[in-house]
């Protein structure tokens, strides 16, 4: 469950100034991991005749761009100027808008597939957005995410937070927001969307490697790519930054392989079907 403490719009507006800058760092380091869940994303949400989809927290719009190449109508939704900036410019003809997962701007009843890779992380009111979904889709439509793994799986992440928990200062003023693996307990993503009104709920996890030149754009992926683990490294005092990322460092190393890094990120996709 998700905690009763957190500042929901603090956690929100600190998200949001994380994603104005990051843009292009997030394209450039993690691009090509987080497009490995495209294709299980779209395969949970397709039910033979593709129609149209909203493609919820779009960033740089790549499964916007894999639904429109499999002959789905998408459009991309995203909170950050700067990404539908960058989704406009990389893939051109399809309709990308600003809009917010938690309060969206459109009909009732208006898709027939809503998708969200790797947004849910990033929101401060998840269950509005899972209930914003339900309400865009129309009868028979379904809804499907991905977030990461467990750390235990999810290599890259183990790593990081055994470096922050060793060296950095958690108390640098940042919001407090919904628990970052919530949603990778199969159970609380099950009850969650049923919770919101989705039946035949599925989760499965999709086996995913990370592929990077080397240490230092592992850490540069985690300090300029990304906005929640990102502002927490940005804010420490320099000598904290400099053991978390020589830990960092020294500690990925151990998955080179040839010639290159090879992180094991595995993946849950969630869906459900509105009856």
């Amino acid at each position: 469950m998700a905690p009763a403490d957190i500042d929901p719009q603090g956690f929100h507006d600190f998200e949001l100034a994380g994603w104005q800058r990051a843009s292009d760092d997030y394209h450039r380091y993690f691009g090509s991991l987080t497009m490995q869940t495209i294709g299980p994303l779209l395969d949970a949400v397709s039910t033979g005749t593709p129609g149209n989809l909203l493609d919820v927290a779009t960033g740089p719009g790549y499964v916007a761009a894999e639904a429109r190449r499999r002959g789905f109508s998408p459009i991309g939704i995203d909170f950050s100027q700067p990404m539908v900036d960058l989704a406009r410019t990389l893939h051109p003809g399809i309709d990308f808008q600003f809009g917010d997962a938690e309060a969206l701007a459109l009909r009732d009843s208006e898709f027939g597939a809503v998708v969200m890779n790797f947004g849910m992380l990033h929101l401060a009111r998840p269950e509005a957005a899972i209930r914003e979904a339900h309400r865009v889709l129309r009868a028979g439509g379904s809804f499907a995410f991905s977030v990461w793994a467990k750390p235990e799986e999810a290599v890259g992440f183990a790593i990081v937070l055994r470096a922050v928990e060793e060296f950095a200062d958690p108390n640098v003023g940042l919001p407090p927001g919904p628990p970052f693996f919530r949603f990778s307990d199969r159970d609380e993503s099950a009850r969650v969307l049923e919770a919101a009104g989705f039946r035949s709920s599925r989760v499965a996890q999709i086996p995913l490697i990370w592929r990077l030149e080397s240490p230092s754009d592992f850490f540069e992926a985690f300090y300029r790519g990304s906005a929640r683990t990102g502002g927490l490294l940005r804010a420490q005092a320099p000598e904290a930054l400099r053991k978390v990322r020589e830990a960092v460092e020294a500690r990925v190393a151990a998955y080179r392989r040839n010639g290159q890094l090879e992180i094991p990120m595995p993946a849950l996709v969630v869906s459900g079907r509105k009856p």
